[in-house]
């Protein structure tokens, strides 16, 4: 039996190259298949499961929401949490510019 693993090259295609290379502001860059090393989310589940949720046996689906969310409550009042996750991913956030327009007579 062979496995296929369908993979959506949509983003290798020539009309994508030229349409970047038409566009200076665009920049495609090929990532691996699967690369939890390159996405922050991974960093934040791992942060859940080695506090929120280790060790725990849930009674039931409630239980396990409830203990979800109040994780993802001490991440989000954490910041430098979210920043360590961010920074193993070699990604930061930048503050996008932001242009002000004077209006007549100012």
């Amino acid at each position: 039996m062979t496995q296929h693993r369908g993979i959506l090259n949509v983003h290798r295609s020539i009309h994508l190259r030229e349409y970047a290379a038409e566009h200076e502001w665009l920049t495609v860059v090929q990532l691996p298949t699967y690369a939890p090393d390159l996405n922050p989310v991974e960093g934040i589940w791992s942060l859940l499961r080695r506090a929120a949720t280790a060790n725990v046996v849930f009674a039931d689906r409630d239980h396990l929401v409830r203990t979800v969310r109040s994780g993802m409550r001490r991440i989000q009042r954490s910041p430098h949490l979210i920043d360590g996750c961010l920074a193993g991913t070699g990604l930061s956030i930048a503050p996008t510019p932001t242009t002000t327009t004077q209006r007549k007579g100012q």
